[in-house]
């Protein structure tokens, strides 16, 4: 197995030949995953310390929630939520990603220790974006986005699913190699859930050879998003979203087969085990070892 990692990162991580496992820090109060239970600054901290003990490479902090019809809070708001806990995990060791659309926010993250920016927009959200993450230098992932999560679920139309999104990715890749930003610096992520029906995700997630021979690293958030909700829906609905966590885990194999560079989960322990098994699988596969 052979992880294509981006530049610059931890000397650690960066050395580790399988798929890292970025762990969710909610610092809101409507996230759809876990209900604000994260939102207060030092239950956050505890909870990204947890995730990384539980085996996470690095964890993503976000202080605006992008469910579905979620409406955007101010940036003063964003910053008051993400900033201290950026800080205190950066202080702590923790390699840190801030999850924003702003590059102010962005911006103050950064200084506060973030070594990487996590972008659902793509760099469309906002203009300044680009040009603060190739002055900055640090990790820039890359999102297929059509639109705010106000309007997204209006957006999803496609020709061919596969095929739109890696265009649409490539368009940003090269708006960011434009602005400055080094290649080398940018993950790539389709977007799971993002402006994509239930039925858009299960093909992009069966051609991510489509996404990676566009020769960046790429990103997968499956994490209890909606489509695994329903493919698991009871007699009662879809399976809500902590029942979702077997599934995820789940797709972090199949995605870490496939050559993802990182999956993105809100339960780490079952991603972390199913990276290492989906390494050893490929390994002895390509005639690396024997059992």
């Amino acid at each position: 197995m052979s992880v294509l990692h981006p530049a610059p990162l931890r000397a650690d991580l960066a050395a580790l030949d399988r798929t890292l496992v970025m762990g969710v820090v909610n610092v809101t109060p409507d996230s759809f995953s876990d209900g604000g239970r994260w939102f207060e600054p030092d239950a956050a901290v505890a909870h990204g310390l947890e995730l990384l003990a539980q085996g996470a490479d690095l964890v993503d902090v976000g202080g605006e929630s992008t469910r579905p019809g979620a409406v955007r809070v101010d940036p003063a708001t964003e910053r008051a939520r993400v900033l201290p806990v950026v800080s205190a995990l950066a202080k702590a060791g923790a390699l840190v990603s801030v999850d924003t659309t702003r590059a102010a926010v962005a911006a103050d993250a950064i200084e506060a220790g973030a070594a990487l920016v996590n972008d659902v927009s793509g760099g469309l959200a906002d203009s300044g974006m680009l040009p603060l993450v190739a002055d900055a230098g640090v990790v820039y992932v890359a999102m297929h986005w059509r639109g705010h999560s106000d309007v997204m679920d209006g957006l999803a139309q496609y020709d061919d699913v596969v095929a739109d999104v890696c265009d649409e990715l490539s368009a940003r890749l090269d708006a960011a190699v434009a602005a400055g930003v080094d290649p080398g610096q940018v993950v790539l992520d389709p977007g799971l859930g993002f402006a994509k029906t239930g039925s858009d995700n299960w093909p992009l997630l069966a051609r991510l050879d489509r996404l990676t021979a566009l020769g960046r690293p790429v990103l997968v958030g499956a994490s209890r998003k909606r489509f695994l909700g329903h493919l698991l829906a009871g007699p009662d609905g879809p399976a809500p979203p902590e029942a979702r966590d077997r599934a995820t885990a789940a797709v972090s194999a199949l995605a870490a087969a496939a050559g993802a560079w990182c999956v993105r989960v809100h339960e780490v322990a079952g991603s972390a085990d199913a990276v290492r098994v989906a390494a050893a699988w490929t390994a002895a596969r390509t005639g690396g070892g024997r059992g």
